[in-house]
């Protein structure tokens, strides 16, 4: 009888803690997007973090922007890919930071 009472306030803890879980809203923050699409950015400035994009596809990263002649990429201390690259006849200076932003200085 004890156990199956045991059991009882149990079950009955397990479904109050799930449902009480539920209830609670997802967090709302800035361009939160479930999926990104290709060329769109959730930052405007380059976001510091570990970034683990080579070279190359740091490079291909942007191309994908629509950039051309991309060079002297390197790598800062904030993980942060840093170069120099062309948008129509316009040259600026990019970056790439671990969450695949593509970002310009003008």
């Amino acid at each position: 009888m004890k156990r199956q009472l045991f059991l009882v306030a149990a079950t009955a803890l397990l479904f109050a803690g799930s449902a009480g879980a539920q209830g609670q809203p997802a967090k709302d923050g800035p361009n939160n997007n479930a999926v990104n699409s290709p060329g769109q950015n959730n930052s405007n400035a380059p976001v510091a973090g570990r970034n683990s994009f080579t070279e190359g596809q740091a490079k291909a990263k942007i191309e994908e922007a629509g950039y051309t002649n991309v060079t002297a990429l390197k790598k800062d201390d904030n993980g942060v890919w840093r170069g120099k690259a062309n948008k129509g006849s316009a040259s600026s200076d990019v970056s790439v930071d671990f969450q695949g932003n593509v970002n310009s200085v003008k």
